[in-house]
Parts: structure tokens; C-alpha cells; sequence
């Protein structure tokens, strides 16, 4: 149900909680000036996102994968977290929330302080690449030196193609996360939803299963999404002011 009381009905749920879990979204980070890719309107409104079996079949299509990696690269590296991300790392700090899972690849929730262990990436990271089959990490400064020298990233020694450390379209989704994920649904008290949409599955279907066992489901999300009939608290606000003051009332 929708609360004009908000932050201090949050708080108030989040002080009854003991082992909370917060989800979030696109939202979250556009408070950082990373846009929606997703959403209307959106950057995969006007260009098109390369399928995963496009770039394993299409040298040109990681050339241009890579290509619109590094000339959004200015974008990622100045965004810093903002006051939402802050808040998430404090109701980790202080024990109320177990962990973070995140469908973002900006690395904001680690750069705010929320140890990296209890963030658990749905969708990857886009701050450094892997090798597709060996797993080798490569971090990107070295990687785009090769792009700006030969227009191209090279394959990995082993013979594997190297992208950055997310998944795209037709990807499989990393199989431990997802299954982390699905754990801390279950055994959480309170899922805390933050600037997600939830109409991407199977991540969307995390809340409705915490819901299902019996939890405490908050859905914080500037617009309206299809689980809020299902939510015992929905607040369509900004996330970073929202939580702010639930933070001071805690």
C-alpha cells in the first residue's frame, strides 16, 4: 500500500528488522548521473544492446561493444555514490541489512563502502572485463589502450574472447549469484526494494518470493511498478532524500 508517512513508516519497519536485504535498481543510480538504460526514453531506446551471441559470433560486434565501453567510460569512472548508495552502506554497516543484491554494473555500492562480499551482482560489473573462458581479470586502462592503438581488444592468451565482467542479452545469468540471491530472499525479514521497475526476470521474481515467506516487502521507486499491490509499504520518492530521513529517524 502506498504511505504518505514514508520515511517514518520505513523506519520503523527497518528498526522491527533483524536481517534485512536491499534490491536495487537502475533508479538508484541516476541519482549519480548514470542514466537508465532500460527504461523508456533510455539509452536502448536509440542503440540497440548487442547480444551475447553477437558479440561471440561478430569480430565487429565486439569491436563496437568495446567501442561503446570506452566512449561511455567518462560517464562510469566520474560517477560517484550518492546518498542513497551511502545510506544502503550504513544499513550494512549497522547490521541491518544482510547484504545488497544489485542489478547495476557500476560498482557504486562497493566504491560507498559496502563490503564487496555482501554485494551481490545480478547483472555483473562493467569496472573490468574477464576472459570468457579462463575467467582472467583485465582491467580496462589496459584494455583500451590496446582499442585506442589497434582499434581492437585482443583475445585473451588462452584463445577466449575478453568483455567486460557483465551480462548481456541472451546471456546466461551467473549461476552463484542467482542462487545467492534466491538464499537471501528466503531467509531475509524485511526485502527492501530500491529504483528497480521489476519487469526484469528473473530478478524480478526476488521480492514476490521473500513476500511469499512471510517477509516485510518495501518497494522505494520514483514510478509505479506491477508489485506494488503486493508490497506492505510503497513509496514513489527519490531514493537518496527518502532514505536519508528514514536514516535520521532510526
Amino acid at each position: 500500500m502506498t504511505d504518505s508517512s514514508g520515511p517514518l513508516h520505513l523506519a520503523s519497519l527497518l528498526a522491527e528488522a533483524r536481517n534485512a536485504v536491499v534490491f536495487t535498481g537502475a533508479g538508484i543510480s541516476t541519482e549519480s548521473g548514470i542514466p537508465d538504460f532500460r527504461s523508456p526514453g533510455g539509452v536502448w531506446d536509440t542503440l540497440k544492446p548487442i547480444e551475447f551471441d553477437d558479440f561471440l559470433r561478430s569480430a565487429g560486434m565486439r569491436r563496437e561493444a568495446w567501442r561503446r565501453r570506452f566512449a561511455m567510460e567518462d560517464m562510469f569512472a566520474g560517477a560517484e555514490p550518492n546518498a542513497g548508495h551511502k545510506a544502503v552502506a550504513e544499513l550494512v554497516q549497522w547490521g541491518k541489512a544482510q547484504c545488497v543484491l544489485t542489478q547495476n554494473i557500476d560498482n557504486l555500492h562497493q566504491d560507498s563502502g559496502v563490503a564487496s562480499e555482501k554485494v551481490i551482482e545480478l547483472r555483473g560489473n562493467t569496472t573490468y572485463a574477464t576472459c570468457l573462458d579462463c575467467e582472467k581479470r583485465y582491467e580496462l586502462p589496459l584494455l583500451r589502450d590496446f582499442f585506442e592503438m589497434d582499434g581492437d581488444v585482443p583475445d585473451c592468451p588462452c584463445g577466449g574472447h575478453i568483455k567486460t565482467a557483465t551480462i548481456s542479452f541472451g546471456q546466461p545469468m551467473p549461476v552463484e549469484a542467482m542462487q545467492r540471491a534466491t538464499d537471501a530472499a528466503r531467509n531475509c525479514d524485511l526485502f527492501l526494494v530500491l529504483g528497480s521497475s521489476l519487469v526484469v526476470y528473473p530478478a524480478a521474481g526476488l521480492p514476490l518470493l521473500a513476500k511469499q515467506n512471510g517477509e516485510k516487502l518495501v518497494i522505494l521507486n520514483r514510478s509505479p511498478t506491477g508489485q506494488d499491490d503486493y508490497a506492505d509499504l510503497v513509496l514513489h520518492e527519490g531514493i537518496g532524500a527518502t532514505l536519508s530521513r528514514t536514516l535520521a529517524e532510526l
